[in-house]
């Protein structure tokens, strides 16, 4: 469907259990900037049936104040593909004609939804977390000084404290990052509805409920030795790094249909979730997907992230009859045929596969091109060629080749660069497992390789200035990786190297 400026568009939303409402705003000129763009505003309606045309003059923006947001419009860009399952009712006039500066996605409901929970949160709160949001006020936190109108807690702070109802001095702490649960920290966030996210580095025991809290999201990076993990009712993700057990029970509300569960390396082994929404795999080797499919049936979502990997039986994917979204990351070893038909996944609405075989991002491509019409989001990008594949399983720089902003030239640069400090790190704990008489000279070659490595990219940057936050946060992350490793491979050798003084040379030359 095409949309043009006033139509309403109605979706019924499964965890408000009504419809809800918006209006295109505006619709951008094919060759502006903004082209393939329109401006939807969220309207403040809900109902349990779809409106007729009287209810279209009565329908309001909608305006939210729930958390940090200050009675602003819910109005954005999205793509100007209208999904599946979204319903024209009718056209007025725009109910705003500004124009809009904020970027979103299709997600009509979503702030209805979060301005409905805030307002059940008691009113004297609420007012206390908006005066305490604009109070920049020092105050002391274990022997800490924070502004008052800090929002996020992180470990060593908590580590400071002798007395967790010290955090009551911070009336808009939404977000906790700490190293291990506590019955103290537990029952102050079940005793908070501003606490939305609980960060834990590992689990000290082996069960764990959450119940009763408010929590939105919750992550643990290392779940080793927990056998019972109990979810709050209304928590929408579910972050586990490793080390879960095979027996770890994990209770969630209506099974897991309303959560996001993202797990690392290969599909856990858990029991419970049975009726799981949405799953995010990263760091995949290898994935049968068979087994994910038969083990959640009931999956409207699957995102999947190569390291990068291979999948096998994709074709299975088509058992799951309520598939809403699914996408891909550095992920091989498939066909194109393999790959289901439309009419097998009727309700597949956004369909992402980034960096896969050529032969199969042509074939998809070709088979679900013409459901972009039927609202359908249809990317498929970056298809590799076998010695693609063959050349870069082990460069960490591959996601550059095919990135809009980033010349081939460079792209293949940092790919030799990280070859040749990789093959120079790796002789150097050679040379030192057989001769360790000269730890000076070590860190002086290691000194050496670091300001070549950050010259080669400021020579790079120098002319189009490609280094921008994503990719200078990659180059760090590939330096470490290489300095960590190199780190390890001395110590074996008795050789301790100053991985500190190592950054600071980086910083120091570094242009970018």
């Amino acid at each position: 469907m095409t949309p043009t400026v006033g139509d309403i568009y109605c979706v019924f939303v499964e965890k408000l259990q009504k419809y809800t409402a918006c209006q295109v705003t505006s619709v951008e000129e094919p060759g502006s900037s903004k082209a393939n763009l329109i401006s939807i505003l969220e309207l403040n309606w809900s109902s349990d049936t779809l409106p007729d045309e009287s209810d279209l003059y009565q329908m309001k923006p909608l305006y939210c104040d729930y958390f940090f947001w200050n009675n602003v419009l819910e109005h954005s860009y999205v793509d100007s593909v209208v999904p599946k399952g979204y319903i024209k009712v009718g056209n007025i006039p725009p109910l705003v004609t500004e124009e809009t500066r904020s970027y979103g996605s299709w997600d009509v409901g979503g702030s209805l939804y979060r301005q409905h929970k805030w307002n059940q949160i008691p009113e004297e709160r609420r007012q206390l977390f908006k005066e305490a949001a604009k109070d920049d006020t020092m105050i002391s936190l274990g022997g800490v000084s924070l502004r008052r109108s800090i929002n996020i807690l992180h470990a060593d702070i908590l580590r400071s404290l002798t007395d967790i109802s010290e955090l009551e001095k911070l009336p808009c702490l939404t977000s906790i990052h700490a190293e291990e649960p506590t019955d103290s920290l537990i029952a102050f966030v079940k005793s908070n509805p501003f606490i939305r996210e609980l960060h834990l580095e590992k689990a000290n025991g082996s069960s764990l409920d959450l119940t009763g809290s408010q929590l939105s999201k919750f992550s643990l990076q290392n779940a080793d030795g927990l056998e019972s993990l109990r979810l709050n009712d209304c928590l929408r993700e579910l972050i586990l790094d490793k080390a879960i057990l095979s027996n770890l029970l994990i209770e969630a509300e209506q099974d897991g249909y309303w959560l996001t569960a993202s797990f690392s390396d290969s599909l856990p082994l858990h029991r419970g979730l049975d009726l799981l929404g949405k799953l995010h795999l990263r760091n995949v080797t290898e994935l049968d997907l068979q087994p994910l499919v038969q083990r959640y049936p009931s999956l409207q979502d699957i995102r999947l992230w190569g390291k990068p990997g291979t999948l096998s039986n994709l074709g299975s994917i088509k058992h799951l009859k309520e598939l809403l979204t699914f996408t891909t990351y550095d992920l091989f070893g498939f066909s194109g045929d393999e790959f289901p038909s439309p009419d097998q996944c009727p309700k597949l609405s956004t369909l992402w596969m980034t960096s896969l075989p050529a032969e199969a991002a042509k074939t998809i491509k070709a088979a679900y091109k013409k459901e972009v019409k039927n609202g359908l989001d249809l990317s498929i990008t970056k298809p590799r060629k076998p010695e693609w594949l063959a050349n870069n399983l082990t460069n960490p720089f591959r996601d550059w080749d095919g990135r809009e902003h980033i010349s081939a030239t460079h792209a293949n640069k940092a790919a030799s660069l990280y070859k040749k400090m990789n093959t120079a790190m790796s002789a150097l704990g050679k040379q030192s497992s057989e001769d360790t008489t000269n730890v000076e000279k070590i860190q002086t070659a290691l000194r050496a390789l670091v300001k070549e490595y950050t010259e080669s990219f400021n020579k790079m940057d120098r002319r189009t200035g490609f280094i921008e936050t994503v990719e200078r946060e990659e180059i760090f992350v590939v330096l470490d990786e290489l300095l960590q490793s190199a780190k390890r491979n001395l110590a074996t050798a008795g050789v301790e190297v100053d991985v500190d003084e190592l950054f600071a040379i980086f910083d120091q030359t570094r242009d970018f």
